[in-house]
């Protein structure tokens, strides 16, 4: 074997141990990450946890009665070290809040909830938020590990292993107590014409509910 050959060689072999080096770590870091379901959504039955939590600016909340309340809320969870799905689905989020502009911290309320408490505090929240919110009306959540499961149970997200979960985003309504769960990537504008359809359907019920009180004796 001449030098040059036997130099090719030696790199390609540098090379496959390079590339099975970084799989391993990829493979380690995010193990059980399995790939996201496609796109689909059912009617979902969430109970709210009546316990205390922390959004991302140290604020002590309470997730029903001081977010979800008289709000259309669409919700995610995610955690800030996950660099595979939680970035693309608060990149979801994000264009949601751009669609719905004014309407959000309003009528809407975003809220995405870390499923890693024991390290996703409220500061590391607020870091992570910077990249993907522009302007009020979203929420990052976190608290105790007791609090955030007891959450995350009553909203059908809990999982033993955080580092398995799926991509996930609810939609609902926290007056009529309906809502969607979303599954896999879904395209944001569809996100925003569920929030739309819920926001028609109480302008409905406000407008009957107005009628019926004119038509009262």
């Amino acid at each position: 074997m001449n030098r040059f050959a036997h130099r090719g060689l030696l790199t390609l072999c540098l090379l496959a141990v390079g590339i099975g080096q970084a799989l391993a770590h990829s493979a380690d870091e995010h193990a059980g990450h399995t790939p996201p379901k496609s796109a689909s959504a059912e009617s979902a039955q969430v109970k709210f946890a009546d316990v205390a939590l922390v959004d991302q600016n140290g604020k002590t909340v309470r997730l029903e009665k001081d977010l979800v309340s008289n709000k259309i809320v669409v919700m995610s969870f995610i955690y800030t070290s996950c660099t595979t799905v939680c970035p693309v689905v608060s990149s979801i989020m994000g264009k949601v809040q751009k669609q719905l502009g004014a309407r959000v911290g309003t009528e809407v309320q975003l809220v995405s909830i870390s499923i890693d408490p024991q390290r996703d505090d409220a500061k590391r929240l607020n870091d992570y938020a910077r990249t993907f919110q522009n302007g009020p009306g979203w929420s990052w959540i976190t608290g105790s590990p007791q609090s955030v499961n007891e959450t995350l149970k009553g909203l059908g997200s809990f999982s033993g292993d955080f580092k398995n979960h799926q991509p996930l985003i609810l939609v609902g309504d926290g007056n009529s107590r309906h809502w969607m769960r979303y599954y896999g990537f879904t395209d944001p504008a569809v996100l925003t014409r569920e929030v739309e359809k819920l926001s028609g359907q109480r302008n409905a019920h406000a407008k009957h509910t107005a009628i019926a009180m004119e038509h009262q004796p």
